[in-house]
């Protein structure tokens, strides 16, 4: 690998990685927006990434373009690596490289892409540069399942009051996370949430428990009051928000912490029990029929033991790397499998939206990401959330988006 030279200007760093393929550029190129077959590198049975050899690599180009979310996502993902020790390894399926090398993968195509590359230099680039590798999906097919989330926008107050009774619980002062690996190697990366009762680790209590113990509020003290379980359920599905308070003012709030049960998808439930059909599932089919099937929101929201803490944050919406998230361009996938701050790129399809609020049909997407957060429900080397921001379109894109689609990680050649 040539790297680059401190003193040297952009273009003569990009010069020095791409002379050398000068003559045998365009025999890389692919066409269109297809997705590849898959003939891989064999990595080992069960890896989360496998590597693609170059004539397999997707023709990559961005629905964006190289715009300024792109560029501050980079910027995000380089400040997180900033905080590591250079030494320490990230997993790219069988492989790993150090994180002074995938901040120089970063900081190279950050440096490329701000002199605005045509389509076809940036293939070349890639292909010449940068190994790929592919997310091996679900049962090991390469089919990524994407879904969306955003920054939902409620109103609130910081006391209780008959317009706003509900309690945005903060993290419990009885609530203990225990990291299973330093008691035993085999163990290593596991963790299990619980509290102490009577000198004994139990589990924590759940949702449905949660909501029926008064004393909740003094081991959580809430931090804010909202108007209905149904906006809290979905701020809890998703993480973070905004609230805009009664007083004028309004606050950041996000995830800290959640109970240790399993997530349990009540829109499956609501599917199983066939009172939402498949094909019109959606987040916002749910709240319609909570809303107007009231008497039956206790039972299916209790089905969902998962339960989400909060706290109040100067900053938008962070991601578990602990960055602020940028629309159309931040990532959740599962942290036990795909390296933390790396580059992306994503081929699905996305919402098209009518005006009124409902779903036209969906289209074809193709850009790139960056992985900075995980979610509760996001398992599997088969799965990703696609972070939209805040407002109208967010909201219908991230209650509408469940699409296949392909996952690509990208590093420098070592």
């Amino acid at each position: 690998m040539i790297r680059p030279c401190g003193n040297k200007s952009l273009g003569e760093r990009l010069f020095l990685r791409l002379i050398i393929i000068q003559g045998v550029m365009l025999a890389f190129l692919a066409g269109g927006c297809s997705w590849p077959g898959a003939k891989y590198t064999k990595s080992g049975p069960g890896k989360a990434l496998v590597k693609l050899e170059p004539a397999h690599y997707p023709h990559f180009k961005d629905w964006f373009g190289y715009d300024a979310n792109l560029k501050r996502a980079l910027k995000m993902s380089l400040a997180f690596l900033e905080r590591l020790p250079e030494d320490r390894r990230l997993i790219f399926g069988s492989d790993s490289y150090s994180v002074a090398h995938l901040k120089e993968s970063l900081q190279l195509f950050a440096d490329f892409i701000s002199i605005g590359p045509d389509e076809a230099w940036l293939n070349r680039f890639i292909r010449q540069n940068y190994t790929v590798y592919a997310a091996a999906g679900r049962m090991g097919r390469q089919d990524v399942l994407f879904t969306g989330y955003f920054e939902p926008e409620l109103e609130g107050s910081l006391e209780k009051s008959e317009e706003f009774p509900v309690p945005l619980h903060g993290r419990p002062k009885d609530l203990v996370s225990v990291d299973l690996g330093l008691f035993a190697a085999d163990l290593k990366g596991r963790r299990i949430v619980g509290r102490v009762k009577n000198n004994r680790f139990v589990p924590y209590w759940d949702r449905d428990q949660i909501n029926r113990r008064p004393e909740i509020i003094q081991a959580a003290k809430p931090i804010a009051w909202v108007r209905s379980r149904v906006d809290r359920f979905f701020l809890q599905v998703q993480g973070s928000g905004r609230i805009y308070l009664d007083n004028g003012t309004s606050v950041n709030v996000h995830y800290d912490g959640a109970n240790g049960h399993p997530y349990r998808s009540i829109g499956r439930l609501l599917i199983d029990q066939g009172k939402i059909a498949a094909e019109k599932m959606s987040m916002q089919a749910i709240r319609r029929y909570l809303e107007q099937n009231p008497q039956e929101m206790d039972q299916i929201l209790a089905y969902n033991p998962s339960y989400v803490f909060f706290k109040i944050e100067e900053q938008g919406p962070l991601g578990s790397i602990n960055v602020p998230l940028t629309p159309g361009r931040s990532l959740a996938t599962d942290r036990r499998l795909f390296p933390p701050g790396g580059l992306c790129y994503v081929l699905t399809e996305i919402p098209v939206a009518r005006g009124n609020g409902s779903v036209a049909g969906r289209i074809g997407y193709f850009g790139f990401a960056m992985n900075q957060d995980t979610g509760g429900a996001i398992r599997g080397p088969g799965r990703a959330d696609f972070f939209w921001g805040s407002g109208p379109y967010a909201e219908i894109a991230a209650g509408h988006m469940q699409e296949p689609g392909r996952l690509y990680f990208l590093v420098l050649k070592p």
